[in-house]
């Protein structure tokens, strides 16, 4: 890769990261689910006016709407907004790799190979030492919580895989259009109108800054640099750039939110890491379409490892 687009891909990680700790910012503002519904809207608005009309039937961008936009946005902010660390989200949702390669072993029958196994059982193990850590310091429920969206962007990446988008910004627009209105409904059921109405009725210049940041800089900046980045080089170059988002997620949180990182989680971040790490591993180069497929497959968010953009309390 030319220096300059290393220096790209390296920003991209960092915006993912840095993420974190800006919608963190943004869940002392806002409900989170309404919050991640005002992130798709966002997202969506105007940029579905210059991107064309969808170039995949409308059952993949639903499916994926749903499940990364609902399911796994709606329980990352939730987990967040329960106590879950910022830099400990942008740790554990690193996790989706491995949950991405066991899905696709159930639904697609794409068996790992034995290097992918090992890389799982690590990353799980980590997974188990931050839990522990967690559990001595911090609320277990929040964690449960990233975990499961973690589960969540496993499927997502498996749909997006069978979708095939010839238009990865294309298809990422598209599909933030699809969480906006089950979000609301979700927060106006169960986190109330009221709590609602006084967010929205409080909207200041910061809350303003965090909904431009995680919509437009994360989502559709973020996305479309990987997506570029992803159709220029094969994803063996491109994707462990993906790697450094929980090292600059861990990094911001405890520079800005002033966050602890104990040994333990040092330790399960390098466990995690690893593990991710040997689960991506492909021998040989690939070629550009091999790579598009790959940045399909993981955020990137957030989510990567090529993943989509990623947001928490990602």
């Amino acid at each position: 890769m030319r220096p300059v687009h290393i220096a790209l891909a390296a920003l991209v990680a960092a915006v993912w990261g840095v993420n974190f700790v800006v919608i963190e910012i943004g869940l002392d503002h806002f409900p989170p689910l309404l919050f991640s519904a005002l992130r798709f809207l966002a997202a969506a608005l105007p940029a579905v006016f210059f991107v064309g009309r969808p170039k995949v039937a409308w059952k993949w961008i639903v499916g994926v709407g749903l499940a990364l936009g609902v399911a796994k946005f709606g329980l990352l902010f939730t987990g967040m907004d329960l106590g879950a660390p910022a830099g400990l989200s942008s740790l554990i949702l690193q996790v989706q790799a491995v949950f991405t390669a066991l899905i696709a072993f159930v639904a697609l029958g794409e068996r790992p190979r034995p290097l992918q196994v090992a890389g799982m059982a690590v990353a799980l193990a980590g997974i188990g030492v931050a839990a522990y850590d967690e559990g001595a310091s911090g609320p277990l429920v929040g964690f449960g919580l990233c975990v499961a969206a973690a589960a969540c962007w496993g499927v997502s990446n498996v749909l997006t895989r069978k979708a095939a988008p010839p238009d990865a910004l294309n298809f990422m627009v598209w599909t933030c259009t699809v969480p906006v209105v089950p979000l609301v409904a979700l927060s106006l059921l169960l986190e109330g109108p009221e709590r609602d109405l006084a967010a929205l009725r409080g909207l200041d210049w910061t809350g303003v800054g965090v909904i431009v940041y995680v919509a437009w800089i994360t989502t559709i900046f973020g996305f479309g640099a990987w997506a570029w980045l992803l159709r220029r080089y094969p994803a063996s170059s491109v994707a462990p750039f993906s790697l450094l988002v929980p090292v600059f997620g861990m990094s911001s949180a405890a520079l800005i939110l002033g966050e602890g990182v104990s040994p333990l989680r040092w330790c399960a971040a390098a466990l995690l890491v690893g593990g991710v790490a040997l689960t991506s591993i492909r021998f040989g180069g690939g070629n550009a379409g091999e790579a598009g497929k790959a940045g399909k497959a993981v955020e990137p968010d957030p989510s990567a490892v090529a993943p989509v953009p990623v947001g928490g309390r990602s």
